[in-house]
């Protein structure tokens, strides 16, 4: 049956779900069950768009498609490419606050994360007056070492073993940026048509898409343990190099471990750079229900205290606070910050502190208390603008 490949994947991936080891309540069963249906249309989404001669970039972690901890505030665009051809990306820039490009030299999986062979944001390349740019990826031999640039301005190498590239445009403010346009073609090919598929091609997706979906699931509930569950819980690292990201990324990771009574207060200066957010991730390392409950915010969101530092306030219970992160009644979960487009290698005094606080202290606690409160009607104006700048930005 042309399908056998993909079921058997399916039925195996439904096992790691229910026996994944983090599994203690019906809504988290509940939620790995959702998580698997987004994992199955991605996984179907990556097997038919793998077309390295003639690629286009997907959307990948998406509100239906979450994957890796996904910033609520990025959308990503992937393409498949290979290491011996050459490839052409053209776009323009919207007003986002940031634009990235990064080459990998292969997939996450079980065991290791992706190599990058080069990465970079737009300030290192060339936008016209109208916004547009023309970037040309080369194959090594033609061009030097992965990375650089090659016959000129806009020109980088690919590297050896490069298979995907990816772009990230990132938001701060949800309501005023816009996105870009972005497009990719092998250089060759351009005006040229594939090859009519063969009989073999649905029966290979299918195969290649079974795969994808438990490395997938394999990959991303190991890779917590890498990076964060050997951490002491309830507590932030210092800001480092984001592993296997970008060189001008930086990020503070931890886990936590909260009672209904208990919140987390993270204090952290107001960032320089033109990114710098927060937000939560449940234990499927997935971002949680960032649409229609606040469980991220990013400078432009959160409310700045006059000494410039910013207090998030991280909990089940409603504090009345601007500045809450939503735990939507998930007792454990992930915590990342993130700064992006550095100009600069942030110190521990960049970073998070954290204190852990019973609620009702939290007035006694925060030094700017009453400067940091909202109404319930505050809260679901917060909420009301979330769901539009989301719908806006068509990321469903």
């Amino acid at each position: 049956m042309l399908t056998q490949s993909f079921a058997d994947a399916i039925v195996q991936a439904e096992k790691i779900i229910a026996e994944a080891p983090h599994v203690e309540s019906e809504q988290d069963l509940l939620e790995g069950y959702d998580y698997l249906a987004g994992s199955i249309r991605a996984a179907l989404q990556s097997a038919w768009a793998y077309e390295r001669d003639f690629p286009r970039f997907i959307r990948s972690a998406t509100p239906a498609t979450k994957v890796g901890l996904d910033n609520p505030d990025t959308l990503y665009f992937s393409a498949r490419i290979r290491p011996d051809a050459e490839y052409l990306v053209t776009g323009t820039r919207g007003s986002t606050a940031d634009l990235s490009f990064q080459v990998l030299d292969g997939d996450y999986s079980p065991a290791d994360v992706p190599g990058s062979l080069s990465a970079f944001d737009d300030r290192d390349i060339t936008i016209g007056a109208d916004g547009t740019f023309e970037l040309r990826f080369q194959p090594s031999a033609a061009s030097g070492e992965a990375g650089t640039a090659a016959a000129g301005p806009d020109h980088f190498t690919l590297g050896s073993g490069a298979a995907m590239l990816l772009v990230r445009e990132v938001y701060s403010d949800w309501n005023t940026e816009r996105p870009g346009t972005i497009r990719i073609q092998r250089a060759d090919r351009i005006g040229t048509s594939p090859p009519a598929p063969d009989g073999d091609l649905p029966a290979k997706r299918y195969s290649a898409a079974g795969k994808i979906l438990l490395s997938q699931l394999k990959t991303f509930l190991a890779f917590p343990e890498w990076y964060y569950l050997n951490l002491p819980v309830n507590t932030l690292t210092e800001p480092r190099s984001t592993p296997g990201g970008l060189s001008t990324q930086f990020s503070s990771v931890g886990h936590y471990d909260l009672a209904e009574q208990e919140a987390m207060v993270v204090t952290v200066p107001a960032s320089e750079a033109p990114y710098q957010g927060i937000q939560l991730g449940s234990m499927w390392y997935v971002s949680m229900d960032f649409i229609n409950h606040q469980t991220s915010l990013n400078t432009d969101q959160a409310r700045i205290d006059p000494d410039g530092r910013i207090r998030f306030v991280i909990g089940e219970r409603d504090p009345g606070l601007a500045n809450w992160l939503e735990c939507t009644g998930h007792r454990r979960g992930y915590v990342q910050l993130r700064w992006q487009r550095l100009a600069r290698a942030l110190t521990p005094a960049d970073g998070p502190e954290v204190e852990i606080v019973d609620m009702d202290e939290l007035p006694h606690r925060l030094p700017y208390y009453e400067r940091a409160r909202v109404t319930p009607q505050e809260r679901r104006n917060r909420i009301a603008a979330r769901q539009a700048a989301v719908a806006d930005r068509m990321l469903g």
